[in-house]
């Protein structure tokens, strides 16, 4: 499916994009109750979601477009090994989290920074949803993990996943990666009891 070219922006729209090819089968729309979910969007100086989720978009980084402001675009991570959380230095904007190399090749969008959401479709996966007996899980993640290594393994068989604006052709970050401090994460998370 062809799909339709979104274009998104940062807070203050200095960094400006499109998303190109965008339907319900190029990607995947989710929400996401996790820990990690939170603690960026408090690290980046945005609204804490609590007790709702952070909405994303599943794709790929080959259908991701900078037009406008690349030079403000910046990355950190909450641990040595976690996800890449790409943002714009600008306003604080998070934007985008990829894995720490190319060679996994996806990428979800906030779907926030879209002026129209709904060509993505509807939410069809959940993750960490707090269920009645207190214990967390998974909506719909079969459906999710399906896109997701069909995506990626065409990407990988046909090297589209060289084809990303978050990594240089060595597979090196366009963008030096801030991990946050062990002392400085941890008041993002709540406490274990």
């Amino acid at each position: 499916m062809a799909g339709v070219d979104l274009p998104f922006a940062c807070d203050c729209g200095k960094l400006r994009g499109t998303l190109l090819g965008v339907s319900p089968t190029n990607g995947t729309r989710a929400e996401c109750y996790c820990h990690d979910c939170r603690a960026a969007e408090l690290y980046a100086g945005q609204p804490d979601p609590a007790p709702g989720g952070v909405q994303v978009y599943q794709s790929v980084p080959d259908r991701v477009r900078f037009d406008l402001g690349e030079d403000q675009l910046a990355a950190f991570s909450l641990s040595e090994k976690g996800l890449l959380q790409w943002q714009a230095s600008c306003c604080g904007a998070l934007l985008f989290k990829t894995a720490r190399t190319p060679k996994l090749p996806f990428v979800s969008f906030r779907t926030d920074r879209l002026e129209d959401d709904n060509p993505l479709g509807p939410i069809v996966a959940r993750a960490f949803v707090r269920k009645p007996n207190g214990k967390r899980g998974h909506e719909g993640g079969l459906k999710f993990m399906f896109g997701f290594a069909v995506r990626a393994l065409s990407r990988r068989m046909t090297g589209l996943w060289k084809q990303t604006p978050f990594f240089h052709a060595d597979g090196t970050p366009v963008r030096d990666i801030h991990i946050v401090p062990e002392n400085d994460r941890k008041k993002f998370y709540p406490a274990r009891s």
